[in-house]
């Protein structure tokens, strides 16, 4: 069962269409023969690599919508962005301090979602320009702090593919000065929170029902993993000719064949929990429930001194 957690380009360009008034923002089709990235994104995106019924699937309010980008603000004004974004760059919800995770601390959270306008009645849609990547963390950080999971949705292509499928616009951004104060629930208060910290994860090492999956790639892997971990590179279910992902059927194949099934309890790790937020996020939009989110990943994993293979399964 696929859910809302990835929305497609279309989807998303219909609301804006509807929220601005405005005329179409798809670009011209300026193909010539069959040569147009335009034409050959849009056809992707809408039949083959459709992830919700885009009619029926997500149903939101429109004056309930936000949609995050994530990149540095010098991109969002100078580059360019999509029509009614606000911008949260990814810097801004990054913590540097601590071993065991990057996750920002509840007031700054609620600070950066305040200035952007977002209520807690959103619906979210959060892009880059990396595959997805600092979006899903942004997102994995909403839904920590309680964000209804059912309201956070990743763009599925990046800033990059929507350019040459949808017009842009520069500057600042939507209006937000008439936003009201964003209230974050604490951590240990959100019951269905998937994080877990080093002693679960130690445990579940010697669990036959769980899988370790670690999302570096293969070298990081080879290099040092958990014990009895398998590897699956973040990036093995992004297709790199749209920017988005795979289909879901191909994303699917990719995680069965990894020994990922939807009856597996599942525990994510990487280096600092970033990579692992995509790999979440597109499980979760497949069905997967039983998701365990290592915040500490191999930061804390070091810190504490916990084993680490150099060979395993791959």
């Amino acid at each position: 069962m696929e859910t809302g957690a990835v929305v497609d380009m279309s989807w998303l360009a219909t609301r804006v269409d509807a929220i601005t008034g405005a005329a179409p923002i798809s670009k011209p089709d300026t193909r010539s023969g069959t040569d147009s990235q335009r034409g050959d994104i849009s056809e992707s995106q809408d039949t083959t690599n459709s992830n919700i019924d885009l009619d029926n699937s997500v149903d939101i309010n429109l004056d309930q919508l936000s949609i995050v980008d994530v990149r540095d603000t010098w991109e969002f004004e100078g580059i360019g962005h999509i029509p009614e974004a606000v911008n949260i760059p990814f810097d801004s919800f990054r913590s540097e301090a601590g071993d065991t995770g990057m996750l920002p601390e509840r007031d700054d959270w609620e600070r950066l979602l305040t200035t952007a306008g977002i209520a807690k009645t959103d619906d979210i849609v959060a892009y880059d320009d990396t595959h997805g990547v600092f979006a899903a963390r942004f997102l994995l950080t909403a839904e920590v702090y309680g964000h209804p999971p059912e309201k956070l949705h990743l763009l599925n292509g990046d800033y990059s593919a929507w350019n040459q499928a949808y017009n842009t616009i520069s500057g600042t951004g939507a209006d937000t000065t008439h936003s009201s104060a964003y209230q974050a629930t604490a951590q240990s208060d959100v019951s269905s929170s998937p994080l877990v910290g080093y002693e679960t994860v130690r445990t579940a090492i010697d669990d036959p029902a769980a899988v370790l999956v670690d999302t570096r790639d293969p070298s990081e892997y080879a290099a040092g993993h958990l014990p009895g971990a398998i590897n699956l590179d973040w990036r093995a279910v992004v297709d790199d000719e749209t920017r988005g992902l795979k289909p879901p059927k191909e994303r699917k194949a990719i995680f069965d064949s990894a020994g990922i099934t939807s009856k597996t309890h599942v525990v994510l790790y990487c280096n600092t929990a970033r990579r692992i937020s995509h790999t979440y996020i597109v499980l979760r939009s497949l069905g997967y429930i039983d998701i365990d989110f290592y915040e500490g990943s191999l930061t804390e994993w070091r810190a504490r001194d916990g084993a680490l293979e150099t060979e395993g399964k791959t």
